[in-house]
């Protein structure tokens, strides 16, 4: 499985430390940084991160900044990611089973780092349940797909400065 892995300054030695747990259990991990503790732009790494899992270019993806929420907003704005920010491991557990959630969003601040890494590996080893939730799952997808053929054909809320992908 390949997964990518992203962060802000505030999650940073999380990351890295998560980066070598990950290749030890022989996942194969994409790290798009930061890669130093001063101040950078949470959007900047929840964007590559949310790109390389839209594209198939890996599987899942885990981002890390101060409390996972704004991380968890900026990938939520690629198609086809479904991430959410999750703090113990009923969220952790529920995310997968229930939703299907491609990138987990962790509070780099709220909880201890022995904790992330049990919550990684528990979110990466749960499976998706179906069933009545893929009716839910796939609703989502429908919904994401025509508000941006709404956005493309102008009947949708135009922001400014924000163009409508075709």
């Amino acid at each position: 499985m390949r997964i990518c892995l992203g962060s802000d300054h505030r999650g940073v030695h999380i990351k890295s430390r998560l980066a070598q747990a990950l290749n030890e259990k022989n996942f194969v991990v994409i790290d798009e940084g930061t890669h130093g503790d001063g101040a950078v732009d949470y959007p900047d790494f929840a964007q590559q991160v949310a790109r390389k899992v839209s594209s198939g270019e890996a599987d899942r993806g885990i981002l890390i900044c101060g409390t996972g929420i704004g991380m968890a907003i900026a990938a939520n704005k690629f198609a086809g990611v479904r991430a959410a920010a999750c703090y113990d491991e009923v969220m952790v557990e529920m995310s997968r089973r229930h939703n299907d959630v491609n990138i987990l969003c962790l509070p780099g601040d709220l909880i201890g780092e022995r904790s992330i890494d049990d919550l990684v590996l528990m979110w990466l080893q749960t499976e998706f349940d179906g069933g009545r939730h893929a009716h839910r799952v796939e609703k989502i997808g429908h919904i994401e797909a025509n508000n941006h053929r709404e956005l493309a054909e102008g009947n949708g809320r135009v922001v400014p400065g924000i163009q409508a992908d075709g």
